[in-house]
């Protein structure tokens, strides 16, 4: 049996609940208020699309000024380039042959495609995978402080880049990095040292890739980037408030969901549990904010169920059967939960979107 989704014109109230939707308003200006940051300072933007995996709300991003998108994975860019996406910068390690004959596929018919590596290993499969191929475009992946991926100096990025240089199938064509937060200023170092060496060397540099959406604001400061990626800032966390990159008008995404029980006067239950939102803490102590209840804390997740502390709530405890709103610290793991989501404008539905990539994470 399908899911009954609700149609255009239909108040939040009579959605079924749990499911995530999305403020229209709030999500057409954090996508301006983003591009209109870059544009200023003349970076490009390549939105991240892991964020919300949906082709339509990726085409509201690059209409407003995005040079293309940033997946995460393989299956994701085959998804956007079915789509019609045709600039797309995959930012993982693609290894194995079943992946690489994908990957050569996908480049024959993408116009612009680039990956990243940070290995030997890594530029070999690439290499052996395109033969005599499409050149498929590669940036070095650098570690600039995260401690994920990415080569670990300077000079290792600079023999990464020869390595690919002389590896028939591939073009060397630049540098990328994943910074921490607060990064900018050893990413901006680690970028001019190994502009200066490449150049030295004759090869050039043409993208020099930086990313991130807590420090989105802060892109500028990072003057050797000719682009900057991020994917949180389109519907914006808990987190992303925590960080100072939004306020509370700009959550375009909460929860929807339902009291389903109050079982004491400090205890409520609703309907959305770890299969509706995330259990990623990122550093905060319970699992969301529920706006139209202060000081309530939600303090755990079973897969059905999450259970509210009302203790120290300022208002009266909602009764069974209220539909409540939960901000998740992390909104990209939400998205992934669900197989659609839910947009309105001032609480009536104006459009449900399949998460055509969900579960693409190969």
């Amino acid at each position: 049996m399908d899911f009954p989704w609700p149609k255009t014109g239909t108040p939040l109230n009579d959605v079924l609940t749990p499911v995530p939707v999305i403020d229209e308003d709030r999500l057409t200006g954090n996508i301006t208020r983003a591009q209109d940051y870059m544009t200023r300072h003349g970076l490009a933007f390549r939105p991240h699309i892991k964020t919300h995996k949906i082709p339509q709300v990726a085409r509201q991003q690059t209409d407003a000024g995005a040079i293309g998108i940033n997946c995460q994975k393989l299956s994701e860019a085959e998804v956007f380039a079915d789509a019609g996406f045709d600039d797309i910068l995959i930012t993982y390690n693609i290894l194995g042959a079943a992946r690489l004959a994908r990957l050569v596929a996908l480049n024959d018919r993408v116009t612009t495609l680039r990956v990243v590596a940070d290995s030997a290993e890594t530029v070999a499969g690439l290499s052996a995978a395109v033969g005599q191929g499409k050149p498929l475009a590669v940036l070095v992946e650098c570690d600039t402080g995260a401690g994920r991926c990415g080569v670990q100096s300077v000079a290792q990025a600079i023999a990464l880049a020869r390595h690919i240089t002389a590896s028939s199938g591939l073009v060397f064509d630049g540098l990328l990095t994943y910074p921490p937060v607060g990064g900018a200023a050893a990413v901006e170092a680690f970028l001019q040292a190994a502009m200066a060496q490449l150049a030295a060397l004759g090869i050039p540099c043409p993208v020099r890739s930086s990313g991130g959406s807590p420090d989105l604001f802060s892109a500028h400061l990072v003057p050797s980037a000719t682009e900057h990626r991020a994917g949180t800032y389109v519907y914006n966390d808990r987190s992303m408030v925590r960080a100072g990159e939004c306020g509370p008008d700009d959550l375009a995404m909460n929860v929807l969901t339902t009291v389903v029980s109050c079982p004491t006067p400090t205890r409520a239950v609703l309907d959305a549990g770890s299969k509706a939102l995330t259990s990623d803490l990122l550093g905060f102590k319970d699992y969301g904010i529920i706006p139209s209840l202060p000081g309530a804390r939600i303090v755990s997740l079973s897969e059905e169920h999450a259970v509210v502390d009302l203790t120290a709530c300022t208002v009266p405890a909602p009764a069974i059967g209220t539909q409540l709103r939960v901000v998740p610290n992390h909104t990209c793991v939400v998205t992934n939960l669900f197989d659609r989501i839910v947009f309105h404008r001032d609480g009536v539905v104006t459009r449900v979107l399949p998460v055509a990539a969900r579960g693409a994470v190969w």
